[in-house]
């Protein structure tokens, strides 16, 4: 028997269609806080990059100056990695995730990705957890290596978009965000749309987070016990929740403490000939993976 078409049915209807337009309402939302967030980052890559500006001059006197910088260098690190990964990684990736499930075919609508997401549907959940996890601590690990890179990367305008695009090369492919073994490539696609969009997020990112870091570097001090410093190594918080981590750094802490002790050893590394050698290895290890990296992007250019 055919379905009554009364008051119940109706009202039912009513229910779907408004929650229907409540879905598309917070979808509107979320996507367009996304793009205005990422419309910030790339405002802030084409910017002009300042370097990393420490507040001090001459070598430390005693190991709790040589803590005092050790800390000030993380924070600077921890601070515009994580910034950066919240506007590029983060809302960038979404977005870019959104672009690829657009293109891709109908069949891929749908279908259940490696995260167990569903290609086509954008979740308030699914948004805010890619948004902190991905872009918080994948910017904290990006943050951390370029204060370590900082010295070998060359002093020009492309600095950033440079240690992106080293990062992609030495480690997109094996970790992400094009990692070769990532089964979501047969599903959405084309694969040189993928390449094309992820690329650009990971150039942008470092050219971001050199941004940001320069300027952070000029707006931070030493750290001290007024209330007012304190507050501006916030940042430092974001390690509480990985305490293996607080450790590690812990441990570096203790070793550079220990190295201070030899400042003729010191000294040689912080020497030109050192330098030149540093960047030197840099490149070499760049080289070693283009190839395992133009092999990996050719065969995701290939899928989907």
């Amino acid at each position: 028997m055919w379905p009554s078409k009364g008051p119940h049915n109706q009202a039912g209807g009513r229910n779907v269609d408004v929650r229907a337009r409540q879905a598309h309402t917070a979808y509107v939302l979320l996507m367009g806080i996304c793009g205005i967030a990422f419309g910030a980052g790339v405002f802030l890559a084409f910017s002009r990059p300042s370097e990393i500006d420490p507040p001090w001059g001459g070598p430390p006197t005693d190991g709790t100056e040589i803590v005092r910088r050790y800390v000030w260098y993380l924070t600077v690190g921890i601070g515009a990695g994580v910034a950066s990964g919240l506007l590029i990684i983060g809302a960038g990736g979404r977005l870019a995730m959104r672009l690829l499930a657009i293109t891709a075919d109908e069949a891929a609508q749908g279908r259940i990705t490696e995260a167990e997401e569903v290609v086509g549907r954008i979740t308030l959940d699914g948004t805010v957890g890619f948004v902190l996890f991905f872009g918080a601590f994948g910017g904290l690990v990006t943050g951390i290596l370029y204060v370590l890179m900082n010295k070998v990367l060359p002093s020009n305008a492309f600095k950033g978009a440079l240690f992106g695009l080293a990062l992609l090369v030495t480690a997109g492919t094996r970790i992400e965000p094009l990692r070769v073994s990532n089964p979501d490539f047969d599903i959405v696609g084309p694969g040189w749309v993928s390449i094309t969009v992820f690329t650009a997020l990971g150039i942008v990112h470092g050219a971001v987070l050199a941004t940001i870091a320069g300027r952070y570097s000029r707006r931070l001090p030493l750290l001290s016990a007024e209330r007012s410093v304190l507050v501006r190594y916030l940042p430092l918080l974001l390690l509480l929740p990985a305490f293996p981590l607080i450790a590690f750094f812990a441990v570096g802490a203790g070793l550079l403490v220990a190295l201070h002790r030899f400042p003729a050893l010191v000294e040689a590394m912080h020497s030109p000939p050192a330098l030149k050698w540093s960047r030197a290895i840099a490149v070499l290890i760049i080289l070693v993976a283009t190839p395992s990296f133009v092999i990996a992007v050719t065969d995701i250019a290939g899928r989907s």
